[in-house]
């Protein structure tokens, strides 16, 4: 109908008013001339810092790019794994795949809790002695889309506590959900309690200085600082969810990476656990969440799990694992069954535990390489023990700043400290996720010019 006669009629119409209402947005234009529609933009996207930091980091990398064209830039910088997955796994999924082109192989949609027997070995492999039940078990595609998902099950009305520095994703999904109010200059949202984690605090939180929140969210060992708690600060951590009546999400998504020399040491509070389930009392009190990514290289292929006890329960009595599973059938329709068969294949067998055993043992030499070079170059490096990440001060700078010049200078892409929140401010992550040589290459780069760096004050 043409625009002429629509507009007739409209001035005709007893409900013009009403109709122009809803209309009259669409011909509006905003300051660049794009048309825009009348809904209101969640407040809470408002309310986050820039942008997210590793795509921040990309739209740096490409624009030192274009300065050095012909540079030859190493990234130590986000968390990808680079060794290619073990053959015993891509195998299981590769003849998965094929069976999927037979009548008797092909499967459609699978539990959105995900298959039994991947839930039960993780319970049996990963869970022993510790009472797991593969029922409490809830495959997801990683777990940063579980604490996407945790986040919407909490809801807009919860208070959380953070680990400082910690992994960005936690506190960024607090704020769309509502959880906080606005940041201040340091950083810090309103809203949200910060657990300072420095070595000073030998990287735990002084617990009697914490508010009380609803729900503590822990990653051990820690991204970004490779810290893994010991069994005595794990027993405080619960101890103090338990008092307090909170729920902890523990992020074990490294937990591969705690050496085992730290397990059969002869002092039981030293030992590093890599469940929250192995302290007394977490049951009641915990929600666990972990990945294949970093240990079995599914970054790309997306396989993870979330621990959801029977016994973790509301205010009111209801169980937590209820409502979870509300969720997961509502927002999701189940991991890959192609990436399940390659989880199965990485715990089921002792030929794939053994496999990705050792590309962990990649990983853990070159953070070896990585802490020794910044070792004897004087500055302050912590993890790279029971992580894949260093962790390394720079007192007096900016930690984007030391990013910055690392990069003009060597071609070597790192993590400033303070993307993890401002307890990260003046250290930088260097990640150990890449070749041995690539990993060499940037160790040598590092010892002919960082001792150029200079000090600023910040």
């Amino acid at each position: 109908m043409p625009a002429n006669m629509i507009s007739k009629i409209l001035e005709k119409s007893s409900v013009l008013p009403l109709v122009d209402d809803v209309i009259a947005p669409i011909h509006v234009k905003t300051a660049g001339g794009a048309p825009r529609t009348s809904v209101l933009r969640n407040p809470n996207m408002e309310k986050l810092q820039k942008g997210y930091l590793f795509p921040e980091i990309s739209i740096k990398r490409e624009a030192h790019l274009k300065k050095y064209p012909d540079a030859k830039v190493i990234s130590l910088g986000i968390g990808d794994t680079t060794e290619p997955i073990p053959s015993v796994v891509t195998s299981a999924m590769a003849e998965y795949v094929l069976a999927l082109s037979t009548p008797e192989g092909y499967q459609g949609y699978g539990p959105e809790q995900g298959q039994m027997n991947l839930r039960k070995v993780i319970a049996e492999e990963v869970y022993p002695d510790m009472g797991i039940q593969e029922s409490e078990v809830f495959i997801s595609d990683g777990a940063q889309c579980d604490i996407a998902r945790l986040q919407t099950l909490f809801g807009p009305n919860v208070t959380i506590a953070v680990q400082d520095p910690t992994f960005p994703g936690y506190v960024d999904n607090g704020v769309i959900v509502g959880q906080t109010g606005s940041a201040d200059e340091a950083g810090k949202y309103a809203g949200i309690a910060y657990m300072r984690c420095a070595p000073e605090n030998h990287f735990f939180p002084d617990l009697s200085r914490v508010p009380r929140t609803d729900v503590i969210f822990f990653c051990s060992p820690n991204n970004p600082t490779g810290h893994a708690a010991s069994a005595a600060q794990l027993r405080e951590l619960v101890d103090f969810a338990r008092r307090n009546g909170s729920i902890i999400v523990f992020d074990t998504a490294y937990a591969w990476y705690v050496s085992s020399s730290s397990e059969a040491a002869g002092d039981g509070d030293k030992t590093k656990p890599r469940s929250i389930y192995e302290v007394p009392g977490a049951r009641e009190v915990a929600i666990e969440i972990s990945s294949f990514s970093k240990f079995a290289g599914f970054t790309g292929v997306r396989l993870g799990w979330a621990v959801v006890p029977d016994e973790l329960r509301y205010a009111d009595g209801s169980p937590v694992a209820r409502d979870f599973d509300r969720i997961v059938c509502t927002c999701f329709n189940g991991a890959s069954s192609v990436a399940q068969a390659g989880g199965l294949a990485c715990l089921s067998t002792e030929e794939g535990r053994d496999a990705v055993r050792r590309v962990v043992g990649v990983y853990k030499e070159n953070a070896r390489v990585l802490v020794d070079t910044f070792a004897s170059l004087g500055k302050e490096v912590y993890g790279g023990t029971d992580s894949p990440y260093v962790w390394v001060r720079f007192p007096g700078r900016r930690s984007w700043d030391v990013f910055a010049e690392i990069l003009d200078k060597t071609h070597v892409i790192t993590v400033p400290g303070s993307g993890f929140g401002p307890g990260g401010e003046g250290f930088i992550r260097v990640s150990a996720f890449n070749s041995r040589d690539r990993v060499l290459e940037a160790a040598a780069r590092l010892k002919k010019f960082l001792p150029g760096l200079s000090a600023v004050p910040l």
